[in-house]
């Protein structure tokens, strides 16, 4: 990092917290006892501080790594400043827990876009701190800095696996994996993804020398015909039924498969991945939560995905291959018939945003849900699209990870969708300076929006005195 970049990146990181702090003041100053998911999450780490550990809220779904790291940072935080009673583990102080891993997040995604875009001389260092500060202030990740949910801690220790994944620091990585995996079990997830890199470079390295063998300059590893893809899956089954290869890839990957093989033994144990109210997590084959993945990630991400060139493209690819794109169509509609799945609390909270597009959208009309496969197919088209620049193996693994974290869940909610979003996002090429403007001011304003309804916009059910919050 040179100079002026490390200048520029610590202000607009110093200026964001600052802003966050202020923010994060208002919020309580309006909200100052728990509020949603907060009743079950901030009793149960105000009970961890009082030392009592064996005390569980059987409502709670994810394993205890929050109200660990709270307590791990607020009981030697009280001792150096003196705190004592109430304020010690109050509502307020837990959710400032958040406030720190969010800026631990900021430095993180700056990090991640350094190392995996390294070799991209043409980007500047004040667009890489752009990009940062925008993934930064992702709105459906940017809220919940402000309430003492898992996902800032989820996000933070996911990405810094992530990023000693990419550095080579893979028993590191495991254990910053398993931290995020105390955080939310679906995390498993991307240490999968972490040894996925793993062995997709190592599929890449071995794909390129079977081409220079072949002196076969039509083939591609990256993007290709069908013809094509077919030779690269027969070359990724022989690879893969090498001994000598997968005690290669068993060497390198050892401590992320130590990690795996602990989560299934939990899961054994547990009988279920669900550590709570099972009732309401129940996984099932729910396809839809892709195209609802990739709607999410074309409404985020609209200045990248959206564009009129990327239209005439796809409609173009379209004219090209008719019968792939009408199987695609028949596949699509056929999962959304037999798998669509509308969960009690999407149908129940009309404090969620959710519950609003649902009803405007999908409870129209029962063809609505069907009518909309076009738009997945461009969504998915264009997300496949601006990933061409990654090798086919580990798009491959991408996908893979996606349909894995996505496709079990019975309840839409956009919260699932942040990890594989930012992932997404931070290996898509890098835009030009106006299309990241204009995805920033975006996020800005929804942001705006968003805790504007939070803040100012309260309402109450006729059976409660309790104000209630639109969120995310």
């Amino acid at each position: 990092m040179e100079r002026g970049e490390a200048y520029g990146f610590s202000a607009v990181m110093s200026g964001t917290f600052l802003l966050s702090c202020l923010l994060f003041a208002a919020i309580n100053r309006r909200q100052r006892g728990p509020y949603m998911d907060e009743a079950f999450h901030v009793p149960q780490a105000q009970a961890y501080c009082h030392g009592r550990f064996l005390q569980w809220d059987p409502m709670i779904t994810t394993l205890p790594g929050l109200y660990l790291a709270s307590v791990g940072v607020m009981k030697p935080a009280a001792w150096l400043f003196g705190w004592t009673g109430s304020v010690v583990c109050s509502a307020a102080m837990l959710r400032f827990i958040n406030l720190l891993f969010s800026a631990g997040n900021f430095y993180l995604l700056y990090l991640l876009l350094l190392k995996i875009h390294q070799k991209n001389k043409a980007v500047s260092g004040f667009q890489r701190i752009l990009s940062t500060l925008t993934l930064a202030m992702f709105p459906t990740l940017y809220f919940f800095t402000f309430l003492y949910y898992t996902d800032p801690g989820s996000v933070f220790f996911t990405l810094f696996a992530y990023l000693m994944c990419l550095y080579g620091n893979h028993k590191t990585s495991a254990l910053l994996g398993f931290c995020g995996f105390m955080f939310r079990q679906t995390n498993i997830v991307w240490t999968v993804f972490c040894a996925g890199n793993v062995v997709a470079e190592k599929l890449n390295e071995a794909w390129k020398t079977e081409l220079q063998k072949k002196k076969d300059e039509k083939i591609s590893s990256r993007k290709g015909s069908l013809s094509d893809l077919m030779r690269i899956l027969r070359f990724l089954i022989k690879y893969l039924i090498s001994l000598k290869n997968l005690v290669t890839l068993t060497a390198l990957t050892w401590p992320y498969i130590i990690l795996v093989t602990v989560f299934f033994v939990f899961v054994f144990v547990n009988d279920g991945i669900v550590v709570g109210d099972r009732s309401s997590h129940e996984a099932c084959l729910h396809f839809p939560q892709l195209f609802y993945f990739l709607s999410f990630t074309v409404f985020f991400s609209f200045p990248h995905l959206l564009t009129p060139t990327k239209i005439r493209k796809f409609l173009l690819s379209l004219r090209k291959h008719p019968v792939q794109y009408s199987l695609i169509a028949v596949i699509s509609l056929f999962l959304i018939w037999k798998f669509t799945y509308v969960h009690k609390y999407l149908l129940a909270d009309n404090r969620h945003y959710t519950f609003y597009v649902w009803r405007k959208i999908f409870q129209r009309h029962e063809l609505v849900k069907y009518i909309l496969v076009p738009v997945y197919m461009f969504a998915g088209w264009s997300f496949a699209d601006t990933l061409k620049s990654k090798s086919i193996f580990w798009i491959l693994m991408y996908f893979v990870c996606l349909l894995a974290v996505t496709v079990p869940q019975k309840l839409l909610e956009f919260r699932y969708f942040i990890l594989p979003f930012l992932i997404y996002r931070l290996n898509i090429p890098f835009p030009s300076l106006y299309r990241q403007l204009l995805e920033l001011a975006f996020y800005i304003v929804v942001n705006a929006v968003t805790f504007y309804l939070f803040l100012n916009k309260t309402f109450q059910w006729p059976n409660s005195d309790e104000i209630q919050r639109f969120m995310w």
